[in-house]
């Protein structure tokens, strides 16, 4: 599989990105083999990462509703230890998040040097739901923050906080579920008529729903202003959730390989400390 034919480079039409897969790739071939060898690379890279300590990694997964966010983080982020991962999920903004700027929340959920961090949705929130459903006019912010270029200014915010995370040793990758309306139609009325999916429907998908072709706009304008060489966007297919998980993990083995962490190497004083308590345990 070559990942460079999901990155986004350059301007793109979310159109010419298919959500899809019928290649030449079988699921029982995928679940059975693929995956199972993707995530088992996956876990002994994060242990050398984790043991380490000096880099780490924030993982963004932004969609539209039912593309299946929550079951990447099951089914493939599984591969990570819990100790060394920190998920956060972001919703529509509250009073006390309101009050403070929009990266204050982002940066309290930041992974530690050694980490993995996963944002479930992410800063990337405040550039389409506001500007789909018009947001800003209810926000309590200076009239000249409200001028036209606002999104603009955003899109250059976004880029110079994610270089300064890159140019402080974490790495960035970014994922963003790509997914057929026809596809989310059927997910909504599987939660609808399944009575153990009932809890997953929100009448706020239905409204978001109504705003489909907006959003295309501002998730294509997201995509094309803030893909970057230090935090890249990857359009993944996404009617099909199990070539969707396999994508994605071929992209983590490959950030992870880049990165290439390595378990840290004894100096003379400490291999001497470790053979001292060798003794002191084999002559018990």
């Amino acid at each position: 599989m070559d990942t460079k034919d999901y990155l986004v480079k350059g301007k793109i039409k979310l159109k010419d990105y298919d959500t899809s897969y019928n290649g030449r790739l079988e699921k029982d071939e995928v679940k059975n083999e693929l995956m199972p060898k993707n995530l088992e690379l996956m876990a002994e890279f994060q242990e050398k990462l984790y043991a380490d300590g000096r880099e780490g990694v924030l993982i963004v997964i932004q969609a539209t509703d039912t593309a299946g966010k929550d079951g990447v983080i099951t089914n493939v982020m599984e591969a990570f230890n819990p100790q060394g991962v920190k998920i956060a999920s972001f919703k529509s903004p509250n009073k006390t998040e309101l009050k403070h700027d929009y990266l204050w929340r982002i940066v309290r959920n930041l992974p530690e040097r050694g980490t993995i961090g996963i944002f479930n949705r992410s800063h990337y929130e405040d550039v389409l739901a506001p500007r789909v459903l018009n947001l800003m006019e209810t926000y309590n912010v200076p009239d000249y923050m409200k001028e036209k270029d606002f999104y603009k200014k955003r899109f250059r915010q976004i880029n110079d906080f994610e270089r300064y995370l890159s140019e402080n040793g974490f790495r960035i990758v970014k994922f963003f579920l790509h997914l057929s309306k026809d596809k989310q139609k059927e997910n909504l009325l599987e939660r609808i008529e399944m009575p153990s999916k009932n809890w997953k429907f929100e009448t706020a998908d239905m409204e978001n729903r109504k705003h489909w072709d907006d959003y295309e706009e501002a998730y294509e304008d997201m995509l094309n202003n803030t893909s970057t060489d230090y935090a890249p966007w990857y359009v993944i297919p996404s009617d099909r959730k199990w070539f969707q998980r396999y994508v994605i993990s071929e992209i983590m083995v490959e950030l992870l390989k880049d990165m290439d962490p390595k378990f840290p190497v004894l100096n003379e004083q400490e291999r001497l400390e470790l053979q001292k308590w060798r003794g002191v345990l084999l002559g018990e």
